[in-house]
């Protein structure tokens, strides 16, 4: 695709109270739970200096019969946020319903999901539902996939739809397997996206990207050193009694601590080639341990195997052939073959000692 030129004529948001505000910050619950907690969230939120308050109201889950929002009563309470704190509210639109209603209810910012912005239809859908609204603001969040161009193309039919006030939300990319991280952070595709649109809002949703509360101060600071305009952060006034996300979700003080903590350069130039490179090995150090965990955690089961059925924890032919065949792949991959050989021998002798542990106990 090339939609280059078209993303270029993106300009910085515009957001109602925000203007001028760096970072952004957009902060709230995963759900609105309740008008209480709802309302204690956002004026908590309110003291701290949050302009932008989000809060989910429609929440299909992966699985049915969990808590799936609590639907178009939600938008009372977010009426009820903005009257009462002043603050811009914002919900996540899935549909061309949920457009129709939060339209009608005065919502500042609508977000679009990963889940539907992966998917074209309907994308366009809730782009000619927005046909003629150019005063609300509009968010795509990545689609779930690695996928450039299915993100460039849901901004783009939002784009062409009429809506100027239009930005991206980096929260990660799904992916199979046991990882350090909820969501894969693949920092290279949101870098990509400035690139093409360089004057457009990129936020970074750290709370997403990580999957635990922990985890949202350094990625945040992560987002801010590369370059990002700010942060959508889930925020909840008692997380661990949260219907949905409650391991990601932190306390407006958390939040408040967190914000005390980050540090805003200025100066460092986004397209900085070695702080773009440096982050690209990150990724690959937490995909390898990710790897290497998922490893261990099959040697175990092997281990298992060997005591019930009083086996040898060391098979040396499986062992010279494992060798062999891993010396030959590491070769067609451009690996130099005594580093292949000494990576894999650590590896063995960590899945023979955590066998020999099995043994033993």
């Amino acid at each position: 695709m090339n939609a280059s030129m078209t993303l270029q004529d993106i300009q910085p948001l515009s957001i109602p109270g925000v203007e001028g505000t760096t970072p952004i910050v957009i902060a709230g619950p995963c759900s609105a739970e309740t008008e209480k907690q709802t309302l204690d969230t956002a004026r908590e939120l309110c003291a701290l200096g949050v302009k932008v308050f989000r809060a989910g109201i429609w929440k299909p889950r992966t699985m049915p019969g969990g808590f799936e929002g609590v639907g178009d009563r939600g938008l009372a309470w977010l009426q009820a946020v903005k009257r009462e704190t002043s603050m811009a509210v914002a919900t996540e639109v899935a549909t061309v319903e949920h457009v129709r209603a939060t339209l009608g209810a005065g919502i500042d910012v609508l977000w679009i999901g990963a889940r539907t912005s992966a998917n074209p239809f309907a994308m366009q859908d809730i782009a000619d539902a927005l046909q003629g609204h150019e005063e609300v603001t509009v968010l795509v969040k990545n689609p779930v996939n690695p996928d450039l161009d299915l993100w460039l193309g849901a901004l783009l039919r939002i784009h062409h739809a009429g809506i100027t006030r239009l930005g991206a939300v980096h929260r990660g990319f799904s992916s199979a397997g046991d990882h350090i991280y909820r969501n894969d952070p693949q920092w290279h595709i949101p870098f990509e996206l400035r690139r093409l649109a360089p004057l457009m809002t990129i936020l970074c949703d750290p709370s997403h990207i990580g999957g635990k509360r922990k985890y949202v101060e350094p990625l945040s600071q992560i987002a801010l050193d590369t370059g990002f305009d700010g942060l959508m952060i889930e925020c909840h006034c008692d997380p661990d009694k949260a219907l949905s996300d409650s391991a990601q979700q932190v306390t407006p003080a958390e939040l408040g601590k967190i914000l005390g903590h980050l540090v805003v350069r200025s100066g460092l130039p986004v397209d900085d080639e070695l702080v773009l490179l440096r982050q690209q090995i990150d990724d690959c150090d937490h995909e390898l341990l990710a790897v290497l965990a998922r490893r261990m955690s099959v040697s175990r089961e092997i281990g298992r195997f060997k005591k019930a059925n009083n086996l040898r924890v060391v098979q040396p032919q499986r062992y010279q052939e494992m060798i062999s065949a891993r010396l030959n792949e590491g070769d067609s991959l451009g690996l130099d073959s005594d580093f292949t050989q000494r990576v894999m021998q650590a590896i063995h002798e960590e899945s023979v000692r955590q066998q020999l542990k099995l043994f033993n106990d």
